[in-house]
């Protein structure tokens, strides 16, 4: 299991992730904009918003890997978690695909008397993936690739 950040952005994640880089070195291991993303019914993004970036990964050592997106208005509508700074920020639990069992017990147990903003479940990158705030406020993802 590892734990990294994951920063959500309102439109600048680009722009962060390419300063992180002059900063910290390295090359993006990912690189995901909303017009990656199969079409969804009742979604429909501007061009703009397709732009965007759906997820970014940067490897700062062998043990932490630095992770963004930028929000979408229209995905803080449909959850209703509004962006602002102080709520941007979640741990990510990342998991291996033979650890499917544990991601569900740590998602259960931590998102316990929290509000689930995505319940975890098959994803089209090839992931059970959830997100949640837990009790106290911490915002968290679990992600566990299948593949």
């Amino acid at each position: 299991m590892q734990l990294n950040h994951y920063l959500n952005f309102k439109g600048d994640t680009e722009a962060a992730f390419n300063f992180y880089k002059s900063v910290f070195g390295g090359e993006f291991s990912a690189l995901m904009r909303y017009s990656d993303m199969p079409a969804q019914e009742g979604v429909s993004l501007s061009d703009a918003d397709q732009q965007k970036i759906m997820h970014i990964s940067l490897p700062i050592n062998e043990f932490t890997v630095l992770m963004a997106s930028d929000v979408s208005e229209q995905f803080c509508a449909k959850t209703n978690q509004p962006f602002a700074v102080g709520n941007n920020h979640y741990i990510s639990i990342n998991l291996e695909s033979s650890e499917q069992a544990q991601a569900k017990t740590l998602f259960d147990a931590l998102s316990k008397d929290g509000s689930i903003e995505m319940p975890l479940e098959k994803t089209f990158w090839g992931a059970l993936y959830g997100a949640f705030t837990d009790q106290f406020g911490i915002k968290w993802m679990v992600n566990c690739q299948l593949e």
